[in-house]
């Protein structure tokens, strides 16, 4: 072998392959593509590379070898590593013979975002940033202010001012500077994308998205990871920029690619809110490029008009036999029941629509009742309670044995 690092090799862009530098960049100067990290794996032993995962700590510095560092970073809060629970009563209730919950929102911040953000950060300060920014629709925003708090940067937070209160509650506790814009998160993005050439600060999702992005593929690690070295054959993942759902697969297939799994790529299910479903309808409509919408639904999380990388979650969507669906807020609201009532997890809002669109697809007859599906969950539904008010029934009684008999049980006879 090679050595026991792979090489970090540059940015690349994704529509015409030009090459940058690995510096704050974002868009190509020639296409004006998205840019990512491009890396040569060719040194990787597949028996070298598994041992020393499993020897790396519990957290996504494990798979340091495949994130964009010369050396594993020193990092304040430990993000990843989280459960993947074997869910059998709702692959019952759903008529399949095997569900996995891949429960995000045991990270520190309680979203996947963590995993984003401690990339992020870690490189803006290896880059020699002393601020951290973000365009937020809440997760990102806590997660953020978070990390800066533990790496002892300032931060700044820009999030739309109709924010979940929960969300805001759980930044600001942090320090951050929190900036309420009137408008979507589309307004918010643009107004970031703005200051990111006025200001020298890091924007996480902007001028260093091509390293925070790179934090998405530890998810499709872990589970396979987690599930033995193998592959699932379908996993449902919510999509808002578009991001998560296509570096999950490009997790799966690094590894594919160096012989740590065998096997094909997943089936991959995009799920989206029917209030804000411009990839659903992309895909729906057979197109490859998405119509920007305005949001209005109940998952803010995923509300997302004009999702950046929209045109490669169609075609990942495509080439994997999968699909994207939207679903209306109230399917969102009885996915996120559904969840509670058979796993005991709660999600936010962004879980209630995958796991209501993994109820569709097992409904509608899509999904093979001897496949081995994963739903991923991204968030705590601490984080969005509004979606569940007024959802179940609460007794109010006197404290006496016969009010509770009365209220509760009526007139059934209690053994």
């Amino acid at each position: 072998m090679r050595g026991s690092r792979c090489r970090v090799e540059s940015l690349r862009c994704k529509e015409c392959a030009q090459e940058y530098p690995l510096e704050a960049r974002f868009v190509c100067d020639n296409c004006f593509g998205p840019l990512e990290v491009a890396y040569d794996f060719s040194g990787l032993d597949a028996a070298e590379t598994r041992r020393k995962i499993q020897a790396g700590p519990q957290t996504i510095w494990r798979y340091a070898d495949f994130l964009p560092f010369e050396r594993p970073p020193q990092t304040a809060l430990a993000a990843g590593v989280t459960p993947l629970i074997k869910a059998d009563r709702l692959a019952e209730r759903l008529g399949l013979r095997e569900v996995w919950v891949k429960n995000d929102a045991a990270n520190p911040t309680h979203s996947f975002k963590d995993r984003v953000v401690t990339v992020a950060v870690a490189k803006a300060r290896e880059l020699g940033y002393d601020v951290v920014a973000c365009a937020s629709t809440g997760n990102l925003a806590n997660s953020v202010a978070a990390h800066a708090a533990a790496a002892g940067l300032e931060s700044y937070v820009f999030i739309p001012s109709d924010l979940e209160e929960q969300k805001i509650l759980a930044t600001g506790v942090y320090g951050t500077h929190l900036v309420a814009v009137r408008g979507s998160y589309d307004d918010v993005n643009r107004l970031c994308t703005e200051l990111s050439f006025e200001r020298d600060w890091a924007f996480v999702n902007v001028n260093v998205r091509p390293y925070y992005a790179e934090g998405s593929k530890t998810l499709g690690y872990e589970i396979a990871e987690q599930l033995g070295w193998e592959l699932p054959d379908r996993v449902v993942v919510p999509i808002a920029s578009g991001s998560l759902f296509t570096k999950v697969a490009q997790g799966f297939e690094e590894w594919l690619d160096i012989g740590l799994i065998k096997g094909d790529l997943p089936v991959m299910n995009g799920a989206q809110a029917a209030g804000c479903s411009p990839v659903a309808r992309a895909f729906a409509d057979d197109m490859s490029v998405c119509r920007p919408v305005r949001p209005d639904t109940i998952a803010k999380s995923l509300a997302i008009g004009d999702p950046a990388d929209g045109p490669y979650a169609l075609e990942l969507a495509r080439r994997s036999g999968g699909g994207i669906e939207a679903v209306c807020d109230d399917e969102i609201r009885d996915g996120i029941r559904l969840l509670a009532e058979t796993t005991g997890i709660f999600t936010e809002t962004a879980g209630g629509v995958t796991t209501a669109v993994l109820s569709r697809l097992a409904e509608r007859g899509d999904i093979d009742p001897a496949e081995r599906v994963v739903a991923t969950i991204t968030g705590e539904g601490l984080k969005t309670l509004d979606a569940v008010r007024g959802s179940f029934e609460t007794y109010e009684i006197e404290p006496r044995a016969d009010a509770f008999a009365e209220a509760v049980e009526g007139d059934r006879v209690v053994a």
